[in-house]
């Protein structure tokens, strides 16, 4: 039974890449934050199946600037895979959390890298970096070999942790990739993302449970794909014959407006009714074009992106008019 070790496992990529693992049979270990709240809703499913929880799935505490905790884990586990997901990836808190964003996000990764290094079998490790690494490119779409221009906080501590991915790669020979992931979205997403706001608001509108939605810069545009399809690029690019860096994208452009017009199209309401500018969510800075290309995802993994944008955001919303029609 092949090994595997999540962080982030509570996470929206990290429940469905935990559904993913357990399906094709493995033991999945994931690593839980201390201060997290006792609701892994994501992961109540499993957590609550006697025949999974405690036999193949299994949960750790700890937190990634605890290097001590996180060296007993990944001595107790001996996993043959890592899947980092964790950190702090909301872009505008960023700007409000500059320090702890770095923190988290570059040097608890730098750490877990360190780690592995001096493991006697280093696992093989996936990153998940980000578009925002881009930031306001000079070439559109984005491939592997754009240089990095970030313009917030999050995307410049991704882009020094992807950096030390790739120099571990090359050091230190170990089987490191960074999947460098688009947007990605699904019903599981946090609720503080814009997406999942729109959604939410679309059919708490619709069930009479608040009657306007306020939003920043609705002309925004982003490449917002599918988190289910993005965690089978992040198992592939761990099963490929050699550590590569991967683009996993839609390569189609989308704004923020296209994702209100589908969502309230969905909830059968009219928006311009009901939707309004609020200077208080514009952003002090706005990436570029962010559009990824993955066309070295398709030629040498032979992933793609399967769910359309229309889709996905009617998935959304009507996943929101289910849970707030059950409550209430």
């Amino acid at each position: 039974m092949p090994r595997a070790l999540i962080t982030g496992i509570t996470g929206q990529d990290g429940s469905y890449l935990t559904e993913l693992l357990l399906d094709k049979g493995y033991e999945v270990h994931g690593i839980v934050r201390r201060t997290s709240s006792l609701d892994r809703s994501r992961l109540d499913h499993l957590y609550s199946d006697p025949n999974i929880y405690g036999k193949r799935l299994f949960l750790h505490y700890a937190e990634l600037n605890d290097s001590t905790t996180l060296r007993r884990i990944l001595n107790k586990t001996s996993p043959e895979e890592i899947y980092h997901l964790a950190g702090q990836s909301h872009v505008g808190l960023s700007f409000e959390i500059a320090e702890s964003t770095c923190e988290m996000t570059a040097m608890g990764t730098l750490r877990l890298l360190e780690m592995i290094r001096d493991l006697p079998s280093p696992p093989r490790f996936f990153h998940a970096a980000s578009s925002e690494i881009f930031g306001e490119p000079k070439e559109s779409p984005q491939d592997e070999e754009t240089p990095f221009s970030p313009v917030n906080p999050y995307g410049a501590a991704k882009a020094f942790i992807t950096n030390m991915v790739s120099i571990s790669r090359r050091a230190f020979k170990l089987f490191a990739c960074n999947g460098i992931l688009f947007n990605h979205e699904s019903p599981r997403r946090g609720e503080n993302f814009v997406t999942r706001k729109i959604c939410h608001a679309a059919a708490a509108i619709k069930l009479g449970r608040q009657t306007e939605l306020l939003l920043g810069d609705t002309s925004a545009k982003r490449d917002w794909g599918d988190a289910r399809d993005y965690v089978r690029g992040m198992w592939l690019a761990l099963h490929h014959e050699t550590p590569e860096d991967f683009i996993f994208a839609t390569g189609k452009l989308h704004s923020v407006q296209d994702v209100v017009e589908n969502a309230f199209e969905t909830a059968g309401l009219d928006w311009k009714k009901h939707v309004k500018q609020d200077q208080r969510f514009m952003r002090h800075s706005e990436p570029g074009r962010l559009v990824g290309n993955p066309a070295k995802a398709k030629r040498v993994l032979g992933w793609e992106a399967k769910n359309s944008f229309k889709n996905l955001i009617a998935e959304m919303t009507q996943a929101e008019i289910d849970i707030l029609s059950a409550v209430q």
